[in-house]
């Protein structure tokens, strides 16, 4: 029995004094969870909860349950409906949703679960066009969509339409609810979500991410260390990839597929833009031909991986064999364009990938050499329609990034100007001056004095190295292809020392204050040095990331193309020799 609460709004439209003595404290000690003060009202007048306490929210148990789930408010919740009766938790706010929906909705399981234990019939109460569970699964509140999926015994009984399996399915795997999707595709195999869930799946490529790719490689490649090939087990998402691929290429000839997949909407297409490399290769391992498919502008999933520079994609051309790939490289789009062409415009991917022009400049020359190099030779100084190569092409689209870099490094240099002078000027002023008759510091034998002397004659040199450095960058002639490894190398060196040099400095500064402070007040020069880390840690803090960025981006490239790993097809080793043979 579903009962309608708008008749308890009138009531309190007519009787204003009621409601602001009654209603409105209620309504606050609902919001917050305060039990006390909601029984003392309700003592009095137990009927207010079947009121409704604002025009939309509804009644007291509506309010509860939309706050956040905390022992406060789960009490709170156990309290009121113990005073409730099975049908007023079937009481619906204006919008049509009762209580228990909207616990759904928030996630709020344990509330869920006190309202279900008096009412079962509650899950199965359509709120705004959604069951609860539907509406567990859109907002992707994992725990209650596993306790009501349970609950409804898989999604069985009349209650549930093939529209409502459909939606829970397609919204779990939105929300990547990985576990409960494969759960309910095993249970429903009946159920025809194919290219919806194939689309969702196709705009998350890091669902297929495992744990190796997303940790394990970026840190060993961090300290130089060879990857090494792992025995990697599917995540949910593959797995449950694999099941529809597989219904698909049971149910579908390839006219079909290739209608699916080039859309509207362009599902093989969006993958390669968001370079989902995993999903690619699930279909390309079924079917090859689809990696001559073109889209409306005449570009293959290899060009469009190009553009976007995903090289996980671009990776996939050196495991389909060499007649394959150089059929890719002939094809052009329809600006005349080849893939050396499209390498040579400018990626906004991976401009907000990279810190800094020079590391960009960087990328992206490595990229440009790289296509280059598998173009075939007649095909290098071919035009666009625009008349331009490809080198052209590229040398117009980046000659701001030459400038923004070398403009970086000016900046450096003018800091490490700054600490050459200071450390320069401080070597001939010593704390406490000279002695008149022999000429030398009054404290020369102290250790703090020792250690002023080497902490600056440290800062000079470094900061000296840091000047040179930069200033050898800025004198001397660069061209794009100086920004590979020359350049980097050259920023790893001279911001290295620039950082050496301001410890040093720091160090310089403090060591000064206990030469002067260490008969008597100790406690200064101890609070003077702790203050004067402050400075090394921010200047860590933000550089640091940068240093770090530096030295993957000059090392990564050796690890970026061709990779040995076998992502399309899985060669086992005994195969493996004979593999590489014939790939030579």
């Amino acid at each position: 029995m579903i009962i309608n609460s708008m008749f308890f709004y009138n009531y309190f439209e007519e009787n204003r004094d009621d409601y602001l003595e009654f209603g409105v404290p209620l309504y606050e000690a609902s919001l917050n969870g305060d039990w006390e003060t909601a029984k003392l009202i309700l003592d009095k007048r137990r009927e207010l909860v079947r009121f409704g306490l604002c025009r939309q929210l509804g009644t007291a148990l509506h309010i509860a349950v939309s706050a956040e789930e905390t022992k406060l408010t789960v009490q709170f919740v156990k309290n009121l409906v113990h005073m409730m009766t099975a049908e007023e938790l079937e009481l619906q706010n204006q919008f049509s949703n009762t209580a228990f929906w909207i616990a759904s909705a928030r996630g709020n399981v344990n509330m869920a679960m006190i309202m279900l234990k008096k009412n079962p019939s509650l899950q199965h109460i359509r709120g705004i066009y959604y069951l609860p569970l539907a509406i567990s699964a859109a907002e992707g509140k994992y725990k209650t969509v596993k306790y009501l999926y349970d609950l409804s015994q898989k999604m069985t009984g009349d209650h549930y339409t093939d529209e409502d399996r459909k939606s829970v399915l397609v919204d779990c795997v939105e929300r990547e609810l990985f576990d409960v999707a494969l759960q309910i595709v095993n249970d429903h195999p009946e159920l025809d979500a194919t290219a919806s869930l194939l689309q969702v799946l196709a705009r998350k490529p890091d669902a297929f991410a495992t744990l190796e790719e997303k940790i394990v490689n970026p840190v060993l490649r961090l300290f130089h260390t060879k990857v090494q090939p792992m025995v990697e087990e599917d995540t949910d998402a593959l797995k449950l990839l694999k099941i529809v691929w597989r219904r698909v290429c049971a149910t579908a000839d390839i006219e079909e597929i290739e209608d699916m997949l080039k859309g509207p909407p362009s599902i093989l297409f969006v993958a390669a833009e968001r370079g989902n490399t995993r999903f690619i290769a699930e279909f390309l391992r079924t079917y090859p031909d689809l990696m001559l498919d073109k889209n409306e502008d005449g570009h293959t999933i290899f060009h469009i991986a190009v553009m976007h520079r995903h090289q996980g994609i671009y990776n996939l051309m050196f495991e389909i064999g060499g007649s394959m790939k150089n059929d890719i490289c002939l094809e052009s789009d329809k600006e005349g364009n080849y893939m050396h062409h499209l390498v040579g415009k400018t990626s906004k991917e991976m401009a907000a990938k990279m810190a800094g022009a020079s590391l960009l400049m960087q990328r992206e020359l490595l990229w440009f050499k790289e296509v280059e190099k598998i173009m075939p030779p007649y095909l290098t100084e071919e035009k666009n329609f625009d008349g331009q190569t490809a080198y052209e092409l590229f040398s117009k689209e980046n000659e701001d990034l030459v400038t923004s870099g070398l403009k970086w490094m000016k900046d450096c240099m003018v800091v490490a100007t700054l600490i050459v002078t200071v450390a320069f000027a401080v070597a001939f002023t010593v704390p406490g001056g000279y002695r008149q008759e022999t000429g030398f510091p009054f404290f020369i034998h102290e250790t703090s004095f020792i250690v002023f002397v080497i902490a600056d004659a440290i800062s000079l040199f470094f900061s000296t190295i840091s000047l040179l450095v930069f200033l050898g960058v800025l004198t001397s002639r660069h061209g794009q292809r100086d920004f590979i490894y020359s350049l980097p190398r050259k920023l790893m060196i001279g911001l290295l020392a620039l950082f050496i040099s301001v410890v040093a400095m720091m160090v310089t500064f403090s060591s000064s204050f206990f030469v002067l402070y260490n008969q008597g007040l100790e406690w200064v020069p101890i609070l003077i040095a702790t203050f004067a880390s402050v400075p090394v840690i921010v200047f860590a803090v933000l550089q640091f990331p940068l240093l770090i960025d530096m030295f993957r981006s000059t090392y990564d490239s050796h690890y970026l193309f061709n990779s040995k790993k076998r992502i399309l097809y899985i060669i086992k080793p005994k195969f493996q020799s004979l593999y590489n043979t014939m790939m030579v």
